[in-house]
């Protein structure tokens, strides 16, 4: 099948369900909900504070689904309303402090070019060729070596990312995206003035800061190892081609049933990039029901622990390769 046939093969699983929406929001937002309820009286009670953390990788769950619906909503994919999506998809990003307008606006371009190597540097994660790293000023080599270094990606990476970097305009940010900012940013501030007249700052924030830290580390996890992984193809962009990319550029993470729908089904992103209107929850049905999806090799959660290890991508074995593997070249 080509692209064409594909796309068109699959084109049911586009339409919104709104009921399925509906419950989706419902079973995502009203337990994280509780669950905040439960960690504020625990605060309030007086319990060590121990027992309030332990509610929070539950949360940060919690609040990964509803980062997924905030991206479904994203891709104009959640409601068959544009209006809705951009209301809900404004509200659920200023829950996961993750401005709407600009968030999309990257993300889109993610999508029109992933594994082109002549067109990285947007919406993804930062990775060089070893010709391009053996050639970088030191410098250059140190500041790769730190962010692809597992204890920053994945433990300062949250800090950064959602608590610092998505309070600032995009470099390309046009008025919408600039709105967009200034809108969630607002709501974050309004969240902070209503915690102070109700439960209090501090209650506010040694709550929100753990839970958004967890829920931020997880979510860029499962952004990471869905382009790098092994097999994963990078093309020049003289070969690139948007089927190839969609289905040997992006993974096909194999997760058990628990986590998978903890993710919103977003381990199965090579059927989210051959058509990102698939709202989640159609997700697995079109791969169930789709005979090519189901050839691209899926990698397992054991797995997927290795690909940290692999950090650069190597033009002439076609593959990620380590730091370490550097040694030989040298």
């Amino acid at each position: 099948m080509n692209q064409k046939d594909i796309l068109q093969y699959i084109r049911p699983y586009t339409v919104p369900h709104l009921g399925r929406s509906t419950i989706q929001i419902i079973d995502s937002f009203l337990p994280y909900a509780a669950l905040w309820a439960l960690m504020i009286l625990s605060v309030k009670a007086g319990f060590p504070y121990w027992s309030t953390l332990l509610l929070v990788p539950l949360a940060a769950v919690f609040l990964v689904r509803i980062f997924i619906i905030f991206h479904d909503c994203c891709h104009q994919n959640y409601f068959k309303s544009q209006r809705a999506n951009r209301i809900v998809g404004t509200i659920f990003g200023i829950l996961t402090f993750t401005p709407y307008e600009s968030w999309s606006a990257d993300h889109i371009t993610h999508h029109a070019t992933v594994a082109n190597l002549d067109q990285r540097g947007v919406g993804d994660v930062w990775t060089m060729t070893v010709k391009e790293y053996l050639e970088a000023p030191r410098a250059r080599r140190l500041a790769y070596r730190l962010v692809r270094n597992p204890f920053v990606m994945f433990g300062l990476g949250p800090i950064w990312v959602f608590m610092i970097a998505q309070r600032f305009f995009p470099k390309t940010a046009g008025t919408r995206e600039k709105v967009g900012v200034i809108i969630t940013n607002l709501g974050l501030l309004a969240l902070l003035a209503i915690s102070y007249v109700t439960i209090g700052l501090k209650t506010f924030l040694i709550i929100q800061l753990p839970v958004m830290y967890v829920a931020g580390a997880m979510g860029i996890w499962l952004f990471y190892v869905q382009h790098q992984f092994d097999p994963t193809h990078w093309y020049p962009e003289k070969e690139w081609d948007y089927l190839a990319a969609s289905l040997k550029g992006s993974s096909y993470y194999k997760l058990p049933k628990a986590l998978q729908w903890m993710s919103g089904n977003i381990g199965l992103h090579h059927v989210h990039h051959i058509n990102p209107r698939i709202p989640n929850y159609y997700l697995q049905p079109c791969l169930d029901n789709t005979p090519i999806l189901q050839e691209v090799p899926a990698i397992t959660l054991w797995q997927s622990f290795k690909t940290v290890k692999m950090n650069l991508w190597d033009e002439e074995k076609q593959k990620l390769v380590s730091f370490r593997s550097l040694k030989a070249v040298a």
